[in-house]
């Protein structure tokens, strides 16, 4: 099987959103409270958007058989203000997609190696990989591809019928 990456284009908006909107729904199994299936013409929009212009973000697709089946996305960071403690860094947050039917082929490791060279020649010296839910398959995924972890991120909710 013949997997070809390349940079998403136009044309590719309509493969873009299914993308999406499978992995949302995918996501939602995994825990309701922190997913949504967000709006199919704000999904659109936005894929139109970043492909039309100058962007931080970098969308790269998979192919197979000249069906779109994955795709990566690198948003790049603002680099830490001065005032703050942080050595400058650039970065990139990653998210990786692959439909249902082609996971376990080597979309997803070919989709990550482009995404990090694509990176690579923007200047970022690291790569985060955010995984807010139980999800295995997405640990074991980035793991396998030498994502580890990196600080500790701590969160609380608020009661937001508190502020009643």
């Amino acid at each position: 099987m013949s997997i070809l990456v390349r940079a998403a284009e136009r044309d590719d908006v309509p493969a873009l959103v299914r993308l999406r909107l499978a992995n949302a729904e995918r996501h939602v199994e995994l825990d309701p409270t922190v997913y949504r299936v967000p709006d199919v013409e704000v999904v659109r929009r936005h894929f139109e958007g970043v492909l039309s212009g100058e962007s931080k973000v970098v969308i790269l697709v998979a192919e197979v058989v000249g069906e779109v089946v994955g795709m990566a996305e690198v948003v790049l960071l603002a680099d830490p203000p001065d005032h703050q403690i942080l050595a400058p860094c650039r970065a990139a947050d990653i998210h990786t997609v692959v439909l249902d039917g082609h996971r376990g082929e080597g979309v997803g490791s070919a989709l990550l190696a482009a995404a990090e060279q694509a990176a690579a020649e923007r200047g970022v010296s690291i790569i985060h990989a955010g995984i807010f839910a139980a999800n295995k398959g997405a640990v074991r995924f980035y793991s396998s591809a030498g994502f580890g972890p990196r600080g500790t991120l701590l969160s609380k909710e608020r009661d937001a019928s508190v502020d009643g």
